[in-house]
């Protein structure tokens, strides 16, 4: 894990580190973020995104791509891009071209968006452990109101089978598209997600119930991941608070630790962790009971994980640097800092202000502002 253990030396974000085979200049990574710039017909990168990536590569350690769809219907939006075409595979063959030229390295984040799909978008109806829709809360004529979004169709054997599947071929496409890894997307209410957490699965056969039975799907996802890519080049990205989509658990600690112990054992690279940026209220039309707040999620989960661990959500330079020097975190990934800032790297080497003039507008839409004419750091 760390390159350093038993040196005096104080470890910090700009150290080096031992990730799977690979001996990084940095504990400093680029983290998975939407930016629909694909094609919204066929999925396939874009030219854009072969710059937008290689603007950002030459020294962070890993970058860590978009969340990429395994099927055509297991995409949440329009202009995200998938792996499961040749055509897909060639666009992403020329971003990492790209990004292996000027040294870097990166990881496909591979996704199925489960219950957050829509009809609307592939044309197909979404699935999900269980028939739940997302419940979002919304003011109606001055009162709260529980809205549900497209109720999905649950899955049987077969359907799940099939995932598992789709799973396995992405990643073989994302090997033959020159990725240094994938990481599976385990958060934010997508399919990983919806198994793992009790509010989103309700299932009383071997995928739902207890802590063991709802950690089986992701556990078998990344047992084929494992299998194309070598457990050193595997990693997963969760969110054990996050409550984006209408996700809960009722006991996240045991949920997690069971989770993290059963990947500790694959010996997968890494964990992606992120640490609610504040603990918002649960509405009592929810009706959630026994939820469990978890005030230090990098603490808390440390012991359980034997891997690399990334902490990210609103972590800056500084408290990166105090959670690696405490042991905490092995690495840390940033977002909304590498959006506005291509050479984010050089920026914390040499203490250079950063630019946080960000365009909000622009941060899912297609066209070139707002994506790939964020400034370098010129000297006065």
């Amino acid at each position: 894990m760390d390159m350093d253990k038993g040196d005096s030396k104080k470890l910090n974000l700009l150290s080096e580190i031992k990730l799977g085979p690979y001996t990084l200049p940095n504990r400093i990574c680029m983290t998975s973020m939407t930016r629909g710039r694909s094609d919204p017909k066929t999925g396939v990168p874009s030219e854009l995104q072969v710059e937008y990536y290689t603007q950002r590569a030459s020294k962070t350690a890993i970058i860590f791509t978009e969340s990429t769809h395994i099927s055509p219907d297991s995409i949440s939006m329009p202009g995200g891009p998938g792996i499961h075409s040749e055509e897909q595979v060639a666009g992403w063959k020329k971003v990492t071209d790209s990004v292996h030229k000027v040294g870097g390295k990166i990881f496909l984040q591979i996704c199925h968006c489960g219950r957050a799909g829509r009809s609307s978008t592939n044309d197909v109806i979404p699935v999900a452990p269980s028939a739940l829709p997302i419940r979002t809360i919304k003011e109606v004529d001055g009162k709260q109101e529980i809205v549900n979004s497209e109720t999905p169709k649950e899955l049987d054997q077969d359907g799940i089978n099939q995932i598992i599947n789709n799973f396995k071929t992405g990643a073989e496409n994302a090997l033959k598209a020159g990725f240094d890894g994938v990481e599976l997307h385990g958060a934010y209410g997508y399919l990983v997600d919806n198994f793992l957490r009790d509010a989103s699965n309700t299932r009383k056969d071997q995928y739902g119930g207890s802590v063991e039975n709802r950690c089986r799907f992701p556990l078998q996802v990344i047992d084929v991941l494992v299998e194309v890519f070598g457990s050193d080049r595997v990693g997963m990205k969760v969110t054990p608070v996050g409550r984006y989509q209408d996700m809960f658990d009722s006991d996240p600690i045991k949920t997690y630790e069971y989770l993290f112990h059963e990947l500790s054992k694959r010996n997968i690279a890494f964990v992606e962790l992120l640490q609610a940026p504040e603990f918002v209220p649960v509405s009592n039309l929810y009706k959630i009971e026994g939820e469990t707040q978890i005030p230090n999620v990098f603490e808390t989960f440390r012991k359980s994980f034997t891997g690399v661990l990334i902490g990210n959500n609103t972590i800056n330079k500084e408290k990166g640097n105090s959670l690696i020097e405490s042991g905490l975190v092995d690495m840390v990934s940033f977002g909304r800092f590498f959006i506005s800032n291509p050479d984010l790297v050089e920026r914390f080497e040499n203490n250079w202000e950063l630019n946080n003039n960000l365009d909000y507008k622009s941060f899912a839409t297609p066209g070139a502002e707002g994506y790939i004419d964020y400034p370098r750091y010129e000297k006065k």
